[in-house]
């Protein structure tokens, strides 16, 4: 297993930034390490590995299309009586072994792109929510394209969130090929993050690489910094594959997209209920998105995408926020990590419906675990609300400061000499019987602390008298200033025109 990426170069050039501004540096900014939390000991999790490894080999993948049915065969697969293909241990092993175990994802801005792998922890964003929290009426609502938009420049804005996977549906779009090049319009333009979208189908990955290369400005320049990542669940559980998504899975590969290959099996539905068995049927068919992803180019980027998701048993509704969903998704990280695979989790799924305390304990819990556990890029943890199905922009302000709070959680203590200084504790003793004004002190409050802009720290008194505002009214006053403020042109006019001249664009 390979150890932690060092921080990007561009992350420090900020925090510099920052600091010759006179701005208060980031104590604890994403790309922290991950992993002191281990919900599986040594023994469970590689029993896990291995019985997920066998489940591959005795039982194999269904549904296979011929073109990827022909490529395993040729690598070393076996096809059943039964028409499945089995792959054996060592096939996996050897794929496991040569798989990537970290690339960079890259930013269109390149002091934005990230190191994947090893134990960073970095927050994001996922989901495709058909609902978005006016921020009117406080209501639920079809999500549409200028939600998306906004959505995207509003993130742009959050420093703890490291990449944006387009997080909701544009429901006023119904055709598929427009849905997906205005998603992908709607991203370029409101912010300059790596970003992360779905295809529909295969053929629509050409027509957007073509936007992509208008923005770059010449054909093929995408390609050699792919700032755009491609979400796909190739594998339907249990242990199927989709045709439709592996014909994307190829496309993408062909024209240098990095993947994000998701299994989002359901406990008691479409895998086992108990956890370890759940845990093993998951990993398998995530392992058989990275058999097909390095059988067709070795070596390929791509994150390793096990989300294990949990349904009510009562009532077979999703559930997004329980304690379940924390501790799977945590040890999924774990397994992930321990095979030295680039791991993708799911976290902050809270089935609550409004800003409220149901959906501070349930994001709070399990993005926590997530991070502790050192999932690489935790997906859906900011934003997602209604078990997925909606998004609130206020939940972005409160997601972003949440995540500063676990990346302190994460960086830990440094203990050093000049943190254990006793000669300042004996300086405050015989003195003034403080520590306020020592230089220990003002060093420290800047260097070891995170101060949060929307929680309040009043006394009651004094939240009283500036109106009780609860955090959802704090958040939603922040949300329309920056909105009304912020309007990013990361379009240049040229390719702009370009880009409408050649595809029917609907943002104004």
């Amino acid at each position: 297993m390979n150890s932690g990426p060092k921080r990007s170069g561009g992350r420090r050039s900020r925090q510099q930034l920052r600091v010759t501004k006179g701005a208060t540096p980031n104590p604890a900014s994403p790309g922290q390490r991950g992993g002191q939390y281990r919900p599986l000991d040594d023994r469970e999790a590689q029993r896990i590995i291995d019985a997920a490894i066998r489940l591959l080999a005795r039982f194999g993948m269904g549904e296979v299309p011929a073109r990827l049915a022909t490529l395993c065969l040729e690598k070393g697969g076996e096809r059943r009586a039964d028409g499945r293909i089995t792959f054996h241990a060592s096939l996996t092993e050897d794929v496991i072994a040569a798989a990537a175990s970290t690339f960079i994802l890259h930013g269109r801005d390149p002091d934005r792109s990230i190191e994947v792998g090893g134990d960073s922890v970095h927050f994001g964003t996922g989901g495709a929510a058909v609902q978005t929290l006016d921020l009117d009426t406080g209501s639920y609502r079809p999500s549409s394209l200028q939600d998306l938009y906004d959505f995207t420049r509003l993130q742009d804005q959050l420093e703890n969130i490291s990449w944006f996977t387009r997080c909701c549906i544009a429901t006023d779009i119904e055709d598929h090929l427009d849905l997906d090049i205005n998603t992908v319009y709607a991203l370029l333009r409101g912010t300059t993050k790596p970003v992360a979208t779905a295809f529909s189908y295969a053929d629509h990955v050409a027509p957007i690489v073509q936007m992509l290369d208008m923005v770059e400005g010449g054909d093929g320049r995408f390609s050699l910094r792919p700032y755009l990542k491609a979400h796909i669940s190739p594998v339907i559980s249990p242990l199927r594959f989709g045709e439709d998504a592996v014909d994307v899975t190829f496309a993408c590969i062909e024209n240098q997209i990095p993947i994000s290959c998701i299994t989002a099996a359901q406990a008691g539905a479409t895998a086992p209920a108990p956890l370890a068995g759940f845990l093993v049927q998951s990993l398998a068919e995530t392992l058989a998105s990275l058999l097909m992803v390095n059988l067709i180019s070795p070596g390929y980027p791509m994150v390793f995408s096990n989300w294990p998701l949990v349904i009510d048993l009562r009532t077979g509704a999703f559930s997004g926020g329980g304690g379940e969903t924390a501790l799977l998704n945590a040890a999924s990280a774990q397994l992930s990590n321990r095979m030295g695979l680039p791991s993708g989790v799911a976290s902050s799924m809270t089935d609550a419906k409004a800003i409220d305390a149901q959906c501070g304990v349930e994001k709070g819990m399990t993005s926590l675990a997530a991070g502790l556990a050192g999932g690489n890029l935790v997906y859906e943890s900011s934003g997602m609300m209604a078990s997925l199905l909606g998004a609130s922009f206020e939940a972005f302000l409160l997601d972003n400061e949440m995540h500063s709070a676990n990346f302190r959680i994460l960086r830990g203590i440094e203990v050093n000499d000049e943190t254990l200084d006793l000669e300042t504790i004996e300086n405050a003793i015989i003195g003034e019987g403080h520590f306020l004004g020592e230089d220990q002190t003002i060093a420290a409050m800047e260097r070891d602390y995170v101060y949060p802009d929307m929680a309040n720290r009043d006394p009651p008194i004094t939240w009283a008298e500036k109106g009780h505002a609860d955090i959802w009214q704090t958040a939603n006053r922040r949300v329309k200033e920056i909105l009304a403020d912020y309007h990013p042109q990361y379009l240049a006019p040229e390719a702009d025109l370009q880009i409408r001249d050649r595809f029917r664009i609907f943002l104004s």
